[in-house]
């Protein structure tokens, strides 16, 4: 990986074109090698070795590319975590990877020193920033970690790319964890190429004209995808910033920057929209969107405000990235898109007979990147990986042309009046309301004993959230879809919960139904 996505823009003689440019400045591809090879260097001195995991917790900056190819070049594991997570949180991936190596800025270092403890394959901390060396003393940190300022890792002997194989451990990418904790789906070295070569090169175009940015932050595999190894591929430039992708930070980053391919998400195209409904996009010529339902009329809103296409598609950690998107210029609204090439799928009946045109059922997919298994989780990589094929708990239908639509996932489906509903259904209609910004659909338990669908409902601003609107949700719905798919009742609060990764917490909704 690291030969693939970065040493061979050096033999192309991209070793002066600018790589990433970050809060602090920008830095070429040849930059990149030098500091990488020190952070490897670093990492065989304070005895990393082929096959360790190193966990990496820094916001979205050039360090942390460093510290990516750093650890691939030792031919060690990354695996990746939020920065911004609570501290007690940390002792589970801490315990979970068995990391011999951790990465992280200043704040974090000292936010979870009395963990560490704890941890006793951790054999060194690496901190990004200044600190305070004596807030990690007096007794916080056992002697057997050695602390790695640095400004150290930037006078370490560089060591070139150990010579892994393809098929040798790589990366473990983190589920978003809507169903407990989150599981590492552990991938090879191969993986990420194959992928970059179906998707990236064929579905976006990226070339060395781009510029990337990212609404998901780096240690989420949508965005190391998108905004680190993408643009690396093809010697293009990715945008980082840390802290939050509020409106003003994206506005000003893209603008400033000529950004050219955005990757994104719905929540934040909508919060876009409605900030700045006239702003200046015109250097985009594509955004991405992945993670949850992308409504067609957002989608449609924001290009007429705009003027540039959102690609609405699929991915997972199983299988690193998108598998099914649409294509530039083939825009179907509600639809997800075509398979990526080098991917094929199956709509699966419950008998395990395959699904016609337009019959629900579960997606399964066929491709070159799916990883080898979850980490300590032999039952659910029997389950779900099975060779080249993942079965994912998505349901979809697809149409006599080849274009997929995304039903829901199995478990969120509702059973109103002996027939199966789909909250994303609702959940679209609810959408094109001028005074929804966004919703979620679950299911609730009437006096009766009988399941019906329950309205969670962000509001709009200028919009009062009242018994009126209410019911004018539940009759807009009832104007549009089958009257037993409608919401019998609407609840407005002020947000509605997520991952880490920006998924919807559906468990959460049922727990408080």
């Amino acid at each position: 990986m690291a030969d693939y996505f970065l040493d061979q823009r050096i033999r192309e003689g991209l070793g002066d074109k600018t790589a990433v440019i970050d809060d602090h400045g920008s830095y070429t591809y040849g930059q990149i090698v030098e500091r990488s090879e020190q952070v490897c260097g670093a990492l065989w001195q304070a005895d990393i070795r082929p096959e360790d995991r190193c966990l990496i917790g820094l916001p979205d900056c050039v360090e942390f590319i460093e510290s990516f190819f750093g650890i691939l070049k030792a031919g060690a594991v990354v695996a990746m975590v939020n920065p911004e997570l609570p501290t007690d949180d940390y002792l589970y991936y801490l315990r979970y990877t068995r990391c011999r190596a951790l990465i992280v800025d200043a704040d974090l270092a000292l936010r979870i020193a009395p963990l560490l403890h704890e941890c006793d394959c951790l054999k060194a901390l690496l901190i990004v920033g200044d600190y305070d060396i004596g807030l990690l003393g007096s007794g916080q940190l056992p002697s057997s970690i050695a602390v790695i300022p640095w400004d150290l890792v930037r006078q370490a002997p560089r060591r070139g790319t150990y010579p892994t194989s393809k098929d040798d451990p790589s990366v473990w990418l983190f589920t978003s964890g809507s169903t407990g904790k989150p599981k590492a789906a552990v991938h090879f070295h191969h993986d990420f190429p194959w992928n970059t070569e179906c998707y990236a090169k064929q579905v976006l175009g990226l070339t060395q004209a781009d510029r990337t940015t990212s609404v998901s932050r780096l240690y989420f595999g949508y965005a190391t995808g998108t905004n680190l190894m993408f643009p690396f591929a093809v010697g293009a430039t990715c945008v980082l910033f840390r802290g939050r992708p509020t409106p003003e930070t994206l506005f000003s980053r893209i603008q400033r920057n000529r950004v050219t391919v955005l990757a994104s998400v719905p929540t934040s195209l909508q919060r876009m929209l409605d900030h700045d409904p006239e702003a200046d996009l015109s250097s985009l010529r594509i955004i991405t969107s992945a993670g949850e339902a992308l409504p067609p009329e957002l989608s449609e809103r924001f290009r007429r405000n705009y003027g540039v296409e959102i690609l609405d598609g699929i991915g997972s950690a199983e299988l690193f990235h998108i598998y099914i998107s649409n294509r530039p210029g083939q825009i179907r609204s509600g639809s997800l898109g075509t398979l990526v090439p080098g991917y094929s799928a199956r709509i699966v009946r419950p008998d395990g007979t395959d699904a016609a045109p337009g019959e629900i059922g579960t997606l399964w997919v066929c491709g070159d990147s799916a990883a080898l298994c979850y980490f300590q989780a032999h039952e659910q990589s029997k389950a779900t990986l099975r060779g080249d094929w993942v079965v994912s708990g998505d349901l979809f239908h697809r149409d006599a042309e080849g274009f997929f639509y995304y039903d829901g996932r199995a478990d969120d489906l509702l059973k109103v009046g002996g027939i199966f509903v789909s909250p994303l259904e609702v959940e679209n209609v609810l959408t094109g309301h001028p005074a929804v910004i966004e919703c979620a659909v679950v299911g609730e338990e009437n006096q009766n004993g009988l399941v019906r669908a329950l309205a969670y409902v962000v509001v709009r601003s200028g919009h009062r959230a009242d018994e009126q609107l209410a019911d004018s949700l539940i009759s807009f719905c009832k104007e549009q879809l089958a009257h037993y798919k409608a919401p019998s009742r609407v609840e407005f609060v002020p947000e509605l919960p997520r991952s880490d990764r920006g998924k919807i917490l559906r468990r959460v909704l049922r727990r408080v139904s």
